[in-house]
């Protein structure tokens, strides 16, 4: 059987999104990930209301938000731990009707891995081979062969379904820096509010999630590849343990082995995401620097976005080149954003850190409310029948 039906290679939450989002369309979906069982390796994820109001047109912010944490305040402090920016999370809400919700990343996919059909996951199925064969695609995996008539490339920043249909893309490029991420156990006097604390060269930031646990996530400048002779834990602890109230606190917290290194790898604009009939989402299309928070919520995006224009177009390929035209530009914006917001937290140069700091105190709350808009404003189209879920209000 190939009509109608996908296979999406990837199983994170880029592909487990965009096979919901095609399952509740009519398709039959195959999701294929190689590792052992379905799972994502990290700790935590903010979901702002774009991101909420994705999961709504997928029918699952109310289940995301039952397992996640509404932040309601944070900001920006500098290494002294003065705040620098505030910012009202609650005026957040209001103004776009959903909350910021933080969740950890396993909760994430769990919940949207049991909201498909069991016979849609096959883990244990490592893509070696994504072919045309006239009307069809053809996918080849660890555990045999599928036929179907669209395939999404779900498979994070290092894709070898980009490497196969885009073999002259550029390759992700390091952004010369290094994210460690961990969770908490629970703690005996949680900070009221969140921050993100950035010093030269290095940021550590902390938000509350449910139980009295912390998502943690510490960044420096460092050569890529490398790895702490002591272990991860340790050598996060050294590098931030005099940092501001309650960093010291927040570490000592996390258990051994509770440490995520990630080397943070950006990935230059592709000359569009959809190719015969190949669609690239999420990371494998255009993995960004993480200083804004988007790249689950672009990934949710471009699943509800996808579907829609499946549902909209009879023809794979024209609704492919419309999905390339409406998140080409917009992920092309947030990438850009991302990336200079990256730079501009990592910066090492005492004076530039000194003039960093001070144009973050001076700028109005309401100018970075604007600004962050257009990003936390997006909507789903009307045409895929689902009606986001209103939360938070």
């Amino acid at each position: 059987m190939v009509g109608r039906t996908v296979v999406v290679v990837g199983g994170g939450i880029g592909g487990l999104a965009a096979g919901l989002a095609l399952h509740r369309a009519g398709w039959r979906v195959v999701v294929l990930e190689r590792a052992p069982e379905f799972g994502e390796v990290g700790a935590g994820l903010s979901l702002w209301p774009n991101a909420m109001r994705a999961l709504g047109a997928l029918g699952l912010a109310e289940r995301v938000r039952a397992v996640g944490a509404v932040e309601t305040a944070g900001g920006v402090r500098g290494r002294s731990g003065r705040w620098l920016s505030r910012l009202d999370n609650a005026e957040i809400a209001r103004r776009h009707g959903v909350p910021l919700v933080v969740v950890r990343r396993a909760d994430l996919v769990r919940t949207l891995a049991e909201a498909l059909p069991p016979e849609c996951l096959r883990s244990d199925s490592e893509v070696s081979a994504v072919r045309s064969d006239g009307d069809a695609m053809v996918v080849e995996h660890r555990g045999g062969v599928v036929r179907a008539e669209l395939v999404v490339g779900a498979d994070g920043v290092h894709s070898a379904v980009r490497r196969q249909w885009w073999p002259n893309a550029p390759a992700p490029r390091y952004a010369g820096y290094t994210a460690w991420r961990m969770i908490t156990e629970p703690v005996a006097d949680p900070p009221a509010e969140g921050a993100v604390i950035w010093g030269r060269g290095e940021r550590f930031g902390f938000t509350a999630l449910p139980g009295g646990r912390f998502y943690c996530f510490g960044t420096a400048t460092v050569p890529a590849g490398g790895v702490a002779a002591g272990g991860e834990l340790a050598a996060v602890r050294d590098r931030f343990g005099d940092w501001p109230d309650p960093v010291r606190a927040l570490l000592a917290a996390v258990p051994e082995g509770g440490v995520v290194r990630h080397d943070v790898h950006v990935l230059p604009p592709l000359a569009g995401c959809a190719r015969g009939r190949v669609a690239l989402t999420g990371d494998a299309a255009h993995a960004m620097d993480p200083a804004l928070g988007q790249g689950a919520g672009q990934a949710l995006e471009d699943a509800v976005v996808l579907a829609d224009c499946l549902v909209s177009d009879a023809s794979v390929g024209s609704a492919l080149v419309r999905y390339d035209r409406v998140r080409g530009p917009r992920t092309r914006t947030v990438v850009r954003r991302s990336a200079r917001l990256g730079r501009l937290a990592q910066w090492s140069w005492p004076p530039a850190v000194v003039a960093r700091d001070l144009a973050a105190r001076l700028t109005p709350a309401a100018v970075t409310l604007r600004a962050m808009a257009p990003i936390l404003g997006w909507t789903p189209p009307d045409s895929t029948g689902h009606v986001p879920v209103s939360v938070g209000r």
